[in-house]
């Protein structure tokens, strides 16, 4: 084997953007003042760059109005609407510090969330789904309904002034969106201007909490150098331009929606397209019919529902041309369907983390299908990669499985309040150590081949379910899977399929799976057990839950007694 270190850096003649996310909005809104920016299809809203623009002063000057400072921190508690990114806008040109929060959170969570982070204002929708957030926020802080707007004092949500909720009716101790946009008159166009102008680049503008394998969320802090930069390069890869219109079914809470998505196109001048409040495959068909869409976003999950609608034969989906795959490795199967299907012969694979921006490597138009469907591409322009011994820290040879880490201008600044968690993530050089263990080949393309914590150990061999996976996948009668690990009192521990079939598929059996795989993957990496399931335990983002899983596993076995 060469003796070529498992280390790269993306080269790029392209120079990173040192500028605010404001001024950037406000040069691309200039340029192309005309084009589409903005198209909410749930809310039957359009924005041109130019009305979006002025509907991003309008709430940037009622925030400054309501007494929102720059280094304030405002959270957003909403699925994807207009206001989300109209708020998203607004608060970076104020230097506001945008809180992230997930429409799926319940009271324990947003209560963390909100006092972890500081919030002192809090945008919020009504409702969603089953959650009544409007009820949720009077249950916590019952001072409501006694409170003047902007001077809620709370026993538990202490740092907390003003809410503002997007319903059309009153909420007592909130303002309505439409009464608060309309405080933009008590402040002149020139004061924001003025406090824009002061706002630096590497300023925090966003907080994103992201999930631990134990404790509570550690709340990502970014910057716009991060966070901009990331958006511009990950469309550049997708050779972007002000003719592209992408659909964006992926939360707007998330670094793919409000990264990727909206900072991705409003870097290049291109079409932000909302199908609906929260992924539904019937919408974004319909909406990347409609709408012409060059581009369309999703984790494999997504895609593969796309295809599988049963009217999907109804929709000319042959404008596009390109998006993003991430959240997981795209099975050699759902890519030919992505190529055929979608007509998305340019579709790109992304890999990355919150900490990150998200993204630290994609894959390129150009690079050939099996690099597609077995790597996750080469390290982004800017960006530096290696992989190094968890044990030792020391780089491993190139083909050697190591812990991936990522350096550069994408690195989180810190994890918020949070000094030892920083410590623990970002290292002495710089390195965000991803937890994520991966191989770089000889042409520096990575392969992710599981998570630390998600490795299997049989017997003393290690395991990694994601090999497993891909060789399940071939078997036409399976839609998805995903394998975990379960105790075990002989080996330590053993391995559950969970399988998903595919719409009008052969019924299979367990034995049938196992024949299936004699023979042709080692004995050890056979699963001992399958379970034949519709859905599987998932984030809002579409994020497989593995530690889910393997508690309904360990609960539907009994292997809770082993």
């Amino acid at each position: 084997m060469s003796k070529l270190p498992s280390y790269t850096s993306g080269p790029s003649t392209q120079p990173l953007i040192g500028m605010t996310i404001g001024d950037k909005f406000d040069e691309i809104a200039n340029k192309y003042p005309d084009n589409d920016a903005l198209i909410v299809r749930h809310q039957g809203l359009r924005y041109t760059y130019a009305e979006l623009q002025q509907r991003v002063n309008e709430a940037a000057r009622a925030f400054l109005a309501i007494g929102v400072k720059r280094g304030d921190r405002v959270g957003m508690w909403s699925p994807n609407c207009a206001e989300w990114t109209i708020t998203q806008f607004a608060t970076a040109k104020v230097g506001a510090i945008l809180v992230n929060v997930n429409p799926a959170y319940r009271l324990h969570e947003l209560e963390y969330a909100m006092n972890q982070s500081e919030a002192k204002f809090l945008v919020t929708a009504d409702t969603f789904k089953s959650s009544n957030y409007t009820q949720m926020l009077n249950e916590l802080a019952p001072e409501l309904k006694d409170a003047e707007e902007g001077e809620l004092n709370s026993a538990k949500l202490p740092n907390l002034k003003g809410i503002i909720n997007l319903a059309e009716e009153k909420h007592a101790g909130m303002w309505r969106w439409a009464d608060f946009v309309e405080m933009a008159e008590k402040i002149d166009m020139s004061q924001l201007e003025r406090i824009q102008s002061e706002l630096q680049f590497d300023d925090p503008i966003n907080i994103q909490y992201t999930s631990g394998t134990t404790g509570f969320p550690k709340g990502a802090a970014l910057s716009h150098h991060n966070i901009l930069n990331n958006g511009f390069f990950v469309a550049e890869s997708m050779n972007f331009t002000e003719k592209d219109r992408l659909v964006i079914p992926v939360p707007l809470y998330h670094c793919f929606g409000m990264v990727m998505g909206n900072l991705g196109c409003i870097t290049h001048g291109a079409t932000m397209i909302y199908p609906d409040d929260a992924f539904e495959p019937k919408s974004v068909l319909e909406a990347v019919a409609e709408e012409r869409a060059t581009a369309l976003y999703g984790v494999p999950t997504m895609f593969i529902a796309e295809m599988d609608h049963p009217d999907f034969d109804q929709y000319d989906v042959s404008s596009l041309r390109t998006g993003i795959m991430a959240g997981a490795i795209c099975p050699e199967e759902v890519m030919k369907a992505v190529n055929s299907k979608l007509h998305m012969k340019e579709v790109q694979i992304a890999y990355g983390m919150t900490e990150t921006s998200p993204v630290s490597t994609q894959t390129a138009a150009d690079d050939p299908f099996e690099k597609q469907v077995t790597t996750v591409g080469r390290t982004q322009p800017h960006l530096e990669t290696k992989i190094v011994d968890p044990a030792s820290g020391n780089v491993v040879a190139r083909g050697e499985v190591g812990e991936l880490c990522t350096r550069g201008y994408s690195v989180m600044l810190k994890y918020w309040n949070n000094p030892e968690a920083t410590a623990g993530a970002i290292d002495n050089g710089g390195w965000m150590h991803t937890g994520d263990l991966a191989t770089m080949d000889e042409e520096g393309y990575i392969q992710i081949v599981g998570r630390i914590k998600d490795m299997v150990i049989r017997g003393g061999e290690n395991v990694y379910p994601k090999e497993i996976e891909e060789f399940l996948y071939t078997h036409p009668s399976i839609s998805d899977v995903q394998v975990t690990g379960v105790p075990d009192k002989k080996y330590g521990e053993e391995l559950v399929a969970w399988v998903k079939l595919a719409p009008g598929a052969d019924e299979v059996t367990e034995e049938e799976l196992k024949a299936f795989c004699k023979g042709k993957i080692t004995h050890f990496k056979i699963p001992r057990y399958f379970k034949f399931t519709d859905d599987f335990p998932m984030t809002v983002t579409g994020k497989i839950q593995k530690f889910k899983m393997r508690e309904i596993s360990i609960e539907e076995l009994g292997l809770d007694n082993d």
